[in-house]
Protein backbone atom coordinates (compact mmCIF):
# COMPACT_ATOMS: atom_id res chain seq x y z
CA UNK A 1 0.00 0.00 0.00
CA UNK A 2 1.48 3.36 -0.99
CA UNK A 3 2.53 5.44 2.01
CA UNK A 4 0.86 8.81 2.29
CA UNK A 5 1.01 11.44 5.01
CA UNK A 6 -2.69 12.13 4.70
CA UNK A 7 -5.52 9.65 4.42
CA UNK A 8 -7.71 9.61 1.39
CA UNK A 9 -11.21 8.21 1.60
CA UNK A 10 -12.53 6.55 -1.52
CA UNK A 11 -16.28 6.18 -1.67
CA UNK A 12 -16.97 3.05 -3.63
CA UNK A 13 -20.47 3.33 -4.98
CA UNK A 14 -20.64 0.37 -7.35
CA UNK A 15 -21.04 -3.35 -6.79
CA UNK A 16 -19.22 -5.98 -8.84
CA UNK A 17 -21.75 -8.29 -10.41
CA UNK A 18 -25.09 -6.87 -9.26
CA UNK A 19 -26.21 -3.48 -8.02
CA UNK A 20 -26.32 -3.31 -4.21
CA UNK A 21 -27.98 -0.62 -2.12
CA UNK A 22 -25.85 0.29 0.87
CA UNK A 23 -27.90 2.59 3.13
CA UNK A 24 -27.31 3.01 6.84
CA UNK A 25 -26.96 -0.66 7.70
CA UNK A 26 -24.12 -2.94 8.73
CA UNK A 27 -24.65 -6.26 7.01
CA UNK A 28 -25.88 -5.11 3.60
CA UNK A 29 -28.78 -6.33 1.49
CA UNK A 30 -29.54 -9.86 0.36
CA UNK A 31 -27.31 -10.97 -2.50
CA UNK A 32 -28.63 -12.44 -5.71
CA UNK A 33 -28.85 -16.18 -4.87
CA UNK A 34 -25.62 -18.02 -5.73
CA UNK A 35 -24.03 -14.94 -7.30
CA UNK A 36 -21.01 -15.37 -4.97
CA UNK A 37 -20.17 -19.07 -5.57
CA UNK A 38 -16.86 -18.79 -3.69
CA UNK A 39 -18.59 -17.98 -0.36
CA UNK A 40 -18.73 -20.65 2.36
CA UNK A 41 -20.30 -20.65 5.81
CA UNK A 42 -18.14 -22.11 8.58
CA UNK A 43 -19.89 -23.91 11.43
CA UNK A 44 -17.48 -23.95 14.37
CA UNK A 45 -17.86 -26.52 17.14
CA UNK A 46 -16.11 -25.08 20.18
CA UNK A 47 -14.64 -26.76 23.25
CA UNK A 48 -17.63 -26.15 25.57
CA UNK A 49 -20.15 -27.71 23.14
CA UNK A 50 -20.98 -24.26 21.81
CA UNK A 51 -21.46 -23.45 18.14
CA UNK A 52 -20.16 -20.30 16.46
CA UNK A 53 -20.12 -19.17 12.85
CA UNK A 54 -17.62 -17.49 10.59
CA UNK A 55 -17.42 -16.95 6.86
CA UNK A 56 -14.79 -18.14 4.44
CA UNK A 57 -14.16 -18.53 0.73
CA UNK A 58 -12.94 -21.23 -1.61
CA UNK A 59 -9.44 -20.78 -3.03
CA UNK A 60 -9.24 -24.26 -4.60
CA UNK A 61 -11.23 -27.50 -4.70
CA UNK A 62 -9.62 -28.51 -1.39
CA UNK A 63 -8.86 -25.31 0.56
CA UNK A 64 -10.87 -22.54 2.20
CA UNK A 65 -9.47 -19.22 3.40
CA UNK A 66 -10.79 -17.61 6.58
CA UNK A 67 -9.60 -15.61 9.61
CA UNK A 68 -7.23 -17.20 12.14
CA UNK A 69 -9.38 -16.07 15.07
CA UNK A 70 -12.10 -18.45 13.74
CA UNK A 71 -10.28 -21.47 15.21
CA UNK A 72 -12.42 -24.27 16.64
CA UNK A 73 -12.37 -27.89 17.82
CA UNK A 74 -14.31 -29.16 14.76
CA UNK A 75 -15.22 -27.34 11.55
CA UNK A 76 -18.05 -27.94 9.10
CA UNK A 77 -17.84 -26.12 5.77
CA UNK A 78 -21.08 -25.33 3.91
CA UNK A 79 -20.53 -24.66 0.20
CA UNK A 80 -23.04 -23.53 -2.41
CA UNK A 81 -25.24 -22.02 0.31
CA UNK A 82 -27.59 -19.05 0.06
CA UNK A 83 -30.30 -19.57 2.69
CA UNK A 84 -29.22 -20.57 6.20
CA UNK A 85 -31.56 -21.95 8.87
CA UNK A 86 -29.83 -23.27 12.01
CA UNK A 87 -31.53 -26.61 12.50
CA UNK A 88 -32.33 -27.31 8.86
CA UNK A 89 -29.05 -26.59 7.09
CA UNK A 90 -27.47 -29.81 5.87
CA UNK A 91 -24.28 -31.05 7.52
CA UNK A 92 -21.23 -29.53 5.90
CA UNK A 93 -17.88 -30.92 4.81
CA UNK A 94 -15.48 -31.68 7.66
CA UNK A 95 -12.03 -30.08 7.79
CA UNK A 96 -9.03 -32.40 7.94
CA UNK A 97 -6.43 -29.73 8.78
CA UNK A 98 -6.54 -26.15 10.04
CA UNK A 99 -3.49 -23.97 9.24
CA UNK A 100 -3.52 -20.61 11.05
CA UNK A 101 -0.72 -18.24 10.12
CA UNK A 102 2.40 -18.91 12.19
CA UNK A 103 2.63 -15.27 13.31
CA UNK A 104 -1.04 -14.74 14.15
CA UNK A 105 -1.42 -12.52 17.21
CA UNK A 106 -4.68 -13.14 19.04
CA UNK A 107 -4.15 -10.08 21.21
CA UNK A 108 -3.36 -7.60 18.44
CA UNK A 109 -5.08 -9.36 15.52
CA UNK A 110 -2.08 -9.18 13.20
CA UNK A 111 -1.64 -11.88 10.50
CA UNK A 112 -5.25 -12.95 11.04
CA UNK A 113 -5.69 -15.51 8.28
CA UNK A 114 -6.04 -19.28 8.15
CA UNK A 115 -6.32 -22.03 5.55
CA UNK A 116 -8.67 -24.98 6.08
CA UNK A 117 -8.02 -28.19 4.17
CA UNK A 118 -11.23 -30.06 3.42
CA UNK A 119 -11.63 -33.78 4.10
CA UNK A 120 -12.81 -34.21 0.51
CA UNK A 121 -12.55 -32.16 -2.64
CA UNK A 122 -15.55 -30.17 -3.76
CA UNK A 123 -17.00 -30.46 -7.24
CA UNK A 124 -17.21 -27.14 -9.04
CA UNK A 125 -20.62 -26.05 -10.34
CA UNK A 126 -22.35 -22.76 -11.14
CA UNK A 127 -23.00 -22.47 -7.37
CA UNK A 128 -19.58 -23.65 -6.12
CA UNK A 129 -16.41 -22.10 -7.50
CA UNK A 130 -13.15 -20.66 -6.08
CA UNK A 131 -12.18 -17.02 -6.35
CA UNK A 132 -8.76 -15.88 -7.66
CA UNK A 133 -6.41 -14.14 -5.24
CA UNK A 134 -4.94 -10.69 -5.85
CA UNK A 135 -1.27 -10.52 -6.74
CA UNK A 136 1.09 -8.06 -5.05
CA UNK A 137 0.16 -4.44 -5.72
CA UNK A 138 0.97 -1.10 -4.10
CA UNK A 139 -2.30 0.39 -5.32
CA UNK A 140 -5.40 0.70 -3.17
CA UNK A 141 -8.02 -1.63 -4.69
CA UNK A 142 -11.12 -0.13 -6.27
CA UNK A 143 -14.82 -1.15 -6.37
CA UNK A 144 -14.87 -3.45 -3.32
CA UNK A 145 -17.60 -5.30 -1.45
CA UNK A 146 -18.00 -7.82 1.35
CA UNK A 147 -20.50 -10.67 1.71
CA UNK A 148 -21.58 -12.80 4.64
CA UNK A 149 -24.24 -14.30 6.87
CA UNK A 150 -23.33 -12.08 9.83
CA UNK A 151 -25.56 -9.84 11.94
CA UNK A 152 -27.37 -6.83 10.52
CA UNK A 153 -29.40 -3.98 12.02
CA UNK A 154 -32.66 -5.44 10.76
CA UNK A 155 -32.79 -8.30 13.27
CA UNK A 156 -30.45 -10.00 15.78
CA UNK A 157 -28.57 -13.20 15.06
CA UNK A 158 -27.13 -14.62 11.86
CA UNK A 159 -28.75 -13.58 8.59
CA UNK A 160 -31.03 -16.19 7.02
CA UNK A 161 -29.61 -15.47 3.55
CA UNK A 162 -26.28 -14.24 2.17
CA UNK A 163 -25.98 -10.46 2.28
CA UNK A 164 -23.50 -8.09 0.69
CA UNK A 165 -22.55 -4.44 0.83
CA UNK A 166 -20.11 -2.01 -0.77
CA UNK A 167 -17.42 -0.59 1.50
CA UNK A 168 -15.51 2.67 1.78
CA UNK A 169 -11.75 2.09 1.82
CA UNK A 170 -9.27 4.49 3.36
CA UNK A 171 -5.52 4.83 2.93
CA UNK A 172 -4.25 5.90 6.34
CA UNK A 173 -0.52 5.61 7.00
CA UNK A 174 -0.98 6.66 10.64
CA UNK A 175 -2.54 3.28 11.58
CA UNK A 176 0.12 1.01 13.02
CA UNK A 177 -1.13 -2.29 11.59
CA UNK A 178 0.98 -3.69 8.74
CA UNK A 179 -0.39 -5.80 5.90
CA UNK A 180 -3.98 -4.59 6.17
CA UNK A 181 -6.64 -2.64 4.32
CA UNK A 182 -9.11 -0.47 6.24
CA UNK A 183 -12.69 0.58 5.64
CA UNK A 184 -14.18 3.61 7.32
CA UNK A 185 -17.63 3.97 8.87
CA UNK A 186 -20.39 1.65 10.09
CA UNK A 187 -21.15 0.12 6.70
CA UNK A 188 -19.38 -3.17 6.17
CA UNK A 189 -18.81 -6.52 7.90
CA UNK A 190 -20.41 -7.14 11.29
CA UNK A 191 -20.39 -9.85 13.96
CA UNK A 192 -20.39 -13.25 12.23
CA UNK A 193 -18.77 -11.99 9.00
CA UNK A 194 -15.18 -12.74 10.07
CA UNK A 195 -13.16 -14.66 7.51
CA UNK A 196 -15.10 -13.54 4.46
CA UNK A 197 -13.36 -11.97 1.46
CA UNK A 198 -12.86 -8.35 0.51
CA UNK A 199 -13.67 -8.67 -3.20
CA UNK A 200 -12.50 -5.99 -5.62
CA UNK A 201 -11.93 -5.35 -9.33
CA UNK A 202 -13.05 -8.19 -11.60
CA UNK A 203 -14.11 -10.36 -8.64
CA UNK A 204 -10.68 -10.96 -7.14
CA UNK A 205 -10.12 -11.50 -3.39
CA UNK A 206 -7.89 -8.75 -2.00
CA UNK A 207 -8.47 -9.20 1.72
CA UNK A 208 -9.85 -11.31 4.57
CA UNK A 209 -12.35 -9.81 7.02
CA UNK A 210 -10.53 -9.58 10.36
CA UNK A 211 -11.97 -7.11 12.90
CA UNK A 212 -14.85 -4.69 12.98
CA UNK A 213 -13.62 -1.84 15.16
CA UNK A 214 -9.98 -0.73 15.18
CA UNK A 215 -9.50 2.69 16.79
CA UNK A 216 -6.97 4.86 14.99
CA UNK A 217 -6.75 8.43 16.30
CA UNK A 218 -10.30 9.82 16.04
CA UNK A 219 -11.49 7.21 13.54
CA UNK A 220 -12.69 3.63 13.83
CA UNK A 221 -11.93 1.21 11.02
CA UNK A 222 -12.92 -2.26 9.91
CA UNK A 223 -9.81 -4.29 9.11
CA UNK A 224 -9.08 -6.64 6.21
CA UNK A 225 -5.89 -8.72 6.10
CA UNK A 226 -4.07 -7.90 2.85
CA UNK A 227 -3.91 -11.09 0.76
CA UNK A 228 -1.19 -9.91 -1.70
CA UNK A 229 1.28 -9.69 1.21
CA UNK A 230 0.75 -13.38 2.08
CA UNK A 231 0.83 -15.06 -1.33
CA UNK A 232 4.07 -16.97 -0.65
CA UNK A 233 2.63 -18.40 2.58
CA UNK A 234 -0.71 -19.26 0.95
CA UNK A 235 0.69 -20.84 -2.20
CA UNK A 236 3.31 -22.75 -0.23
CA UNK A 237 0.58 -24.55 1.74
CA UNK A 238 -1.60 -25.11 -1.32
CA UNK A 239 1.30 -26.88 -3.01
CA UNK A 240 2.02 -29.08 0.03
CA UNK A 241 -1.48 -30.55 0.38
Amino acid sequence: MAVQKTWVVLVLGLSLRSQVQTGEIIGGHEAVPHSRPYMVLLELKMWQNKTRYCDGFLVSDEFVMTAAHCQARIYYVHVGLHKFINNRTLKGIEVSRAIPHDDFSNTRGFNDLMLLQLSKKVKFTDHVRPIPLARRSDLLPQRCLVSGWGHSKEKPGMASALREVNVTLANDSSCDEPHAYFSLGIIGPSHGDSGGPLVCENEVAYGVVSRGDKPCHSFHYKVFIKIPDYLAWIEGHLRKK
